[in-house]
């Protein structure tokens, strides 16, 4: 399970950090409040904020960083049964992993869909307007509605995919828990089906959620940035040289 703090290192802020959080710096869209750049609602009345947003957190503006590709040589060694993504930021499909192996909790860049009429296009079909700062809109003649990344907003359902976590969870060997403050729902409980028989590592700059006071007795909490994190689990388990091969291998791609 990861959320917005695994991708802070790659230069894109998480949402709720005092100061620095995606939510303390929007007042350059003059929203009524903040999470209504995220709000399905806000987004019909108005989608400009949204879209001006979309632009800077577009894929391919951004690199991933140990995080990720330490997911990654997981996936390469055999041992990544899931990932559940909090992210949209995408770098999770550029760092490689594979679609089988992703669950994007909250959506993705990848497709979209009308607002309107409900035709579905691919992200290249409105990378180009998105990046222009222009608001992508249906090529059906009788439509023009607004094209929506299929992004999950405040007021949306999750994708069918996330449900997956029913049967994922309880037979999972290993659940790692990075960079995510657990606080939104349903995305943060469902580490509670993982069998108490089994370990569950988080790997965070502070402790959160029910892990503040777990007496689960394979619970493992390491405390702080979350790539020291991730590099001290790397060489404690021997794959130092396996990860620089493999970052080195990706990064020249």
């Amino acid at each position: 399970m990861a959320g917005a703090g695994i991708s802070t290192a790659s230069g894109i802020p998480d949402f709720r950090s005092p100061g620095s959080g995606l939510y303390d710096n929007l007042q350059q869209y003059n929203l009524p409040f903040a999470e209504a750049i995220f709000d399905i609602q806000y987004f019909h009345q108005n989608p400009k904020p949204f879209f001006a947003l979309a632009k800077e957190m577009y894929p391919g503006n951004y690199r991933p960083n140990a995080a990720h590709y330490f997911v990654r040589l997981l996936q390469e060694k055999g041992k990544l049964w899931r990932m559940y993504t909090q992210n949209i930021d995408g770098l999770e499909r550029i760092a490689g992993i594979k679609a089988d192996h992703l669950v994007e909790a909250h959506g993705t860049f990848a497709t979209a869909t009308c607002t309107t009429c409900l035709k579905t296009y691919t992200s290249q079909d409105i990378k180009e307007s998105i990046l222009a700062g222009e608001i992508p809109h249906c090529i059906h003649s009788s439509c023009k509605g607004v094209i929506k990344p299929d992004i999950i907003f405040f007021g949306e359902q999750l994708p069918e995919r996330f449900w997956l976590h029913m049967v994922d969870m309880p037979a999972a060997d290993l659940l790692i828990i990075m960079g995510t403050s657990l606080e939104v729902e349903p995305f943060a409980s469902i580490s509670r089906l993982v069998t108490w028989r089994k370990p569950r590592v988080l790997m965070n700059r502070e402790i959160v959620g029910e892990f503040l006071y777990s007496d689960r007795a394979k619970d493992v909490i390491q405390e702080g940035e979350v790539l020291n994190s991730v590099i001290q689990l790397i060489d404690k388990i021997g794959w130092t040289s396996a990860f620089k091969e493999l970052t080195t291998k990706c990064e020249g791609d």
